[in-house]
């Protein structure tokens, strides 16, 4: 079926997002990776159990590492300071708000990140073979992830 004629709704576009750090406000990013959660597997198999498979049960639940993208401006060094705050065990944790927006950019669908912090910061790599922007990207650690949406 072509698209001249739509029946059901259409997939949501990713493209129109925004990301919220604490108190350091909206930045603009280009991509956000790692959004997914699972649980642990946990396996247990009786030893007098007469059917060899064991049985699996979900555990403990982990979330992945996020990772954020942007370019870099000659006058925003705004990653590198949030980075240079860690320090050992005395970084202050932030809500992280990634919100997908509608076209009239209200949210859709947002995810929350639980205390997270900075774990990485990536510069650009630098190619002059390229015509290419210079792109940070900045990998943050947290202690769970939520979803709703509106």
């Amino acid at each position: 079926m072509a698209g001249e004629k739509q029946e059901a709704p259409w997939p949501v576009p990713k493209f129109h997002f925004k990301v919220t750090i604490g108190d350091k406000g909206e930045i603009a990013f280009q991509e956000v990776s790692g959004l997914d959660t699972e649980p642990d597997i946990v396996e247990y198999r009786a030893g007098n159990g007469v059917d060899f498979p064991t049985i699996k049960m979900p555990g403990i639940k982990k979330a992945s590492d996020v990772t954020l993208k942007k370019g870099m401006f000659k006058v925003d060094t705004a990653l590198f300071h949030y980075f240079m705050e860690v320090k050992m065990n005395t970084i202050k944790r932030e809500t992280v708000t990634i919100q997908l927006l509608d076209e009239e950019h209200k949210p859709m669908f947002t995810w929350t990140l639980k205390n997270a912090f900075p774990m990485k910061v990536t510069s650009t790599d630098m190619n002059a073979q390229n015509s290419e922007v210079a792109i940070e990207e900045m990998t943050l650690a947290h202690e769970g992830l939520t979803f709703e949406n509106a």
